[in-house]
């Protein structure tokens, strides 16, 4: 049958119009005989929601659990760690004020580190004991903020030591409490090394928020550290004549000049994801020979399995969408098995295929948005609270969510990215559309005369 019927001309109004627009909320709309259908839609509808706001609240959650490692660790790590060659690292100090003057690199902090046992009141624990200068410290704005007991006044002079509150915990320790560093690279005898043992007291016990800085790094001031590790070299004085077997402590001491090393350099920059051109910066203006091993070699593991893990979870929790846009096809297709006979009535009133496959396109449509709308304010609401929500239901349920002994961090980071939010909702919003289109076409292609037989 032709599209016009009884022989008057079709009267039909252009693409998408009123009519169309109309007829599609009608068919939205509930009627008690069409309870089934509606009741479709509405999970339909719910399934799309919760898709979108599950993508958006765990890329969010991702998001920030990468946003903060990368703080952290490069908080206290740098960007650069350079490593002397050859020669013994003693004159850090020019080096680092050599580093300084690069363009990109905004400090550089020498330290001395090394392996040791502390031992507390309650527990021993392996550490990595870290030597460094109170002027080093005043441009760590992330260990000058983090003192939660104590404070940094008169580091170099203090000759204490400063512990992460898990540590303190651990080895049940506080302020002014003594800790026994063992050494076992120590003094050389006849018969081996002997352990290096000493005592300090804690004078700061520090909150950084990253389970490993807090647990396992005691830092002490420069010059005790590199006395405790031995990282010196005892040279005779130009002109003087070496100390005799009988001489006294002072008056081998005023014979020789101690030059003091350091284990290496923190190199810090201005943009982390600059390391490339900041290295050759680094090497053709710093004399001094380097190997500089930056933050992405030193983390490249962890910081691509994130990614990957980043990347899989998102294609996972995309299936959402897939499923919850294949009940858009079903509830569809059985809106158009029931509304056969309306369909063949509207084209015998004069309606176009153009016109049937637009209003069920619209249906479907109008679905996917709506569950896009939904699903994004909830995801947005839930990412905005990511830490509050998770305390809450901790509280409730007595069940440590987000354990820091596990994700290394004392909270719940998110971070909301509007490009990610965007590409979320166009991906729901174009499986939805891609989703009405076969339907849409089936209603299309009913033949008026076949619909309408059996009626």
């Amino acid at each position: 049958m032709s599209d016009t019927a009884a022989g008057f001309p079709a009267q039909t109004a252009g693409p998408f119009s009123r009519f169309e627009w109309m007829l599609a909320g009608r068919y939205l709309r509930s009627r008690r005989r069409d309870t089934f259908i509606s009741v479709i839609s509405a999970l339909t509808l719910i399934g799309v929601a919760l898709g979108v706001a599950t993508l958006i609240v765990v890329m969010s959650v991702m998001n920030g659990f990468r946003d903060e490692l990368l703080t952290k660790i490069l908080g206290l790590n740098g960007h650069f760690t350079a490593y002397p060659i050859d020669q013994k690292f003693t004159d850090y100090d020019d080096t680092a004020m050599k580093l300084e003057k690069v363009d990109g690199v905004l400090y550089a902090i020498p330290y001395v580190e090394g392996q040791a046992l502390a031992s507390g009141q309650q527990d021993s624990t392996g550490v990595s004991v870290r030597g460094i200068s109170a002027a080093s410290i005043d441009k760590l704005k992330l260990m000058k903020n983090g003192a939660v007991l104590g404070g940094w006044d008169q580091w170099d002079k203090s000759n204490g030591v400063a512990i992460g509150q898990r540590l303190a915990e651990k080895l049940g320790v506080s302020i002014g409490d003594p800790i026994t560093i063992v050494n076992p690279n120590g003094t050389n005898t006849p018969f081996g090394k002997t352990p290096q043992i000493r005592s300090y007291p804690v004078n700061v016990i520090f909150n950084l928020g990253m389970v490993e800085f807090d647990s396992f790094y005691v830092y002490m001031p420069m010059k005790p550290a590199q006395s405790y590790f031995k990282l010196y070299e005892d040279v005779l004085k130009p002109g003087v004549t070496p100390p005799g077997p009988e001489a006294t402590d002072e008056e081998i001491n005023a014979a020789y000049d101690r030059n003091y090393q350091a284990t290496a350099i923190e190199i810090f920059i201005d943009n982390p994801d600059n390391v490339a051109a900041v290295r050759d910066r680094i090497q053709k203006q710093v004399d001094r020979p380097l190997i500089l091993y930056d933050w992405q070699q030193r983390n490249e593991t962890f910081f691509s399995a994130l990614q990957v893990e980043r990347v899989v979870m998102f294609v996972i929790l995309s299936m959402i969408l897939v499923v919850a846009a294949f009940n858009i096809i079903s509830s569809l297709i059985m809106l158009v098995k029931d509304k056969g006979s309306d369909i063949a009535i509207l084209r015998t009133m004069g309606a176009t295929r153009g016109s049937i496959m637009r209003v069920f396109a619209i249906t479907g449509t109008a679905i996917g948005v709506g569950g896009t709308l939904i699903g994004l304010a909830l995801g947005l609401l839930i990412a905005s609270n990511a830490e509050s929500l998770r305390s809450w239901v901790s509280n409730i349920t007595n069940v440590p969510i987000f354990p820091p002994e596990v994700f290394f961090l004392s909270s719940l980071p998110s971070k909301i990215d509007v490009g990610e939010v965007t590409f979320v909702a166009i991906l729901a919003l174009a499986l939805s559309f891609l989703a009405t289109l076969y339907p849409a076409w089936r209603a299309a292609q009913y033949d008026p005369v076949e619909a309408l037989r059996y009626e």
